[in-house]
C-alpha cells in the first residue's frame, strides 16, 4: 500500500530546515570565515555535535536509514536544539507507524454522548474536531462564533463538512474573523505538520494539505518552513461580524477512545468586555430564525445567522464597545 505522506522526504526537509536556522557560533563551533554554500550547519557539523558518523546522518536525512534508536534521535534533537514538540515530531517522522492494509475509510462521527455534552455547555462555544481538523459537531454558540455563515448542519453531511484549516486559508469570511490572521495561520500550519507526522497514512489529510498548497500561496510558503508547535491552549483574538472584537481563551483536549478526535472550547475572562460580547452573541441565538425559542420557519440546513459585517473601526475604545 503506497503511503500518501512521503515520510522520508518529510524527515529530510524537517532536518534541513532545523540545520539552516543554526549557525556554527550558536552551538560553539569555530567558523573560520570560509564561504558557506548552504545556510546554517553543515551535515558534518551536526553529525559531530550529535556524536554520529557523517555517513549515517546523511543516510538518515536522505531517508535511506530506518529504525534510528532513541539515543540517536535524542542526540540529534539536542544538537538541533529542538523544542519538545519538534522532538516528538522528529520521532514520528523517523519511525512512522507501519501503514496496514485497511478498508476504505468510513465517514467519521462524534459520539452521541459527546454531542449531548457540548449541547449542554451553555455559554461555552464548543466544537468536536478530527485529527485533520474536520468539524464533526458544534454547539449553537460554537457555530455562531467560528462559522455562522455556514449551514448549522454542515458537520453532519460529510460532503459539506467544514474544516477549520481550510476555512482559515480559503474562506474570506473566516479570514475577516481573525484580526491576527498571520499568527493564526502559522499555528494552523504547525498543527497540520504535527498531524501529518503522527498520521502518515491518512489519505484525507494528505489531500487537504495538497489542496491548501495548490490554492494558497501563503499556506505553501508556511508549509515549506516546516513549523511544528502543539496548539492545545492559548488566547485567540476575534473580530466577529455581529458583536465585534473579542479575546477568548481556548482549550483543546483529546477525547478518549475516539480515534484522535478533539474537543475545542472557548471562554472569556469573567467581567470582561469579551464576556459581554459572547453573552450578546448567545442571546442573539435565542431569537434567531430556527432557534429553540421560536417555531422553526425554515429547515435546519437553511438556518444561518444573519451576518451583517461590523466595520473594524466601528467599536469605540477598542473592544469595549462591541455591538451587534
Amino acid at each position: 500500500m503506497d503511503r500518501p505522506m512521503d515520510t522520508p522526504p518529510a524527515l529530510g526537509e524537517f532536518l534541513r530546515t532545523r540545520r539552516a536556522r543554526l549557525r556554527p557560533e550558536d552551538v560553539g563551533l569555530v567558523s573560520y570565515g570560509t564561504r558557506r554554500r548552504v545556510p546554517g550547519l553543515r551535515r558534518e557539523e551536526l553529525a559531530q555535535l550529535a556524536g554520529v558518523s557523517v555517513a549515517y546522518y546523511t543516510r538518515l536525512e536522505q531517508g535511506q536509514s530506518s529504525g534510528a534508536s532513541d539515543g540517536v534521535l535524542d542526540a540529534i534533537a539536542r544538537a538541533l536544539r529542538l523544542t519538545p514538540d519538534e522532538h516528538a515530531h522528529l520521532r514520528n517522522l523517523a519511525r512512522p507507524a507501519r501503514a496496514a492494509r485497511r478498508p476504505a475509510p468510513r465517514a467519521e462521527a462524534a459520539r452521541p454522548s459527546t454531542r449531548r455534552l457540548i449541547e449542554a455547555m451553555d455559554g461555552v462555544p464548543a466544537l468536536v474536531l478530527t485529527a485533520r481538523f474536520d468539524v464533526l459537531a458544534w454547539n449553537p454558540l460554537g457555530h455562531a462564533l467560528v462559522a455562522g455563515h455556514l449551514a448549522a448542519d454542515a458537520p453532519e453531511r460529510p460532503a459539506d463538512r467544514p474544516n477549520t484549516q481550510r476555512l482559515l486559508f480559503l474562506d474570506p469570511h473566516t479570514r475577516e474573523l481573525y484580526p491576527d490572521w498571520e499568527s493564526d495561520a502559522r499555528l494552523a500550519v504547525s498543527a497540520l505538520r504535527l498531524a501529518a507526522g503522527a498520521h502518515p497514512d491518512d489519505r484525507r489529510l494528505a489531500e487537504l494539505i495538497g489542496e491548501l498548497t495548490m490554492k494558497s500561496g501563503e499556506f505553501a510558503a508556511l508549509w515549506s518552513r516546516h513549523p511544528v508547535r502543539q496548539c492545545s491552549y492559548g488566547v485567540k483574538s476575534f473580530h466577529h461580524p455581529l458583536v465585534g472584537p473579542m479575546e477568548l481563551s481556548f482549550e483543546m483536549t483529546q477525547l478518549a477512545d475516539s480515534g484522535d478526535q478533539r474537543l475545542l472550547m472557548y471562554g472569556a475572562e469573567p467581567g470582561s468586555p469579551s464576556e459581554a460580547a459572547l453573552r450578546l452573541l448567545a442571546s442573539g441565538l435565542a431569537t434567531a430564525p430556527g432557534s429553540r425559542a421560536e417555531p422553526r420557519s425554515e429547515s435546519r440546513s437553511e438556518s444561518r445567522l444573519a451576518f451583517r459585517p461590523l466595520p473594524r473601526n466601528s467599536a469605540r475604545n477598542g473592544r469595549n464597545s462591541a455591538r451587534p
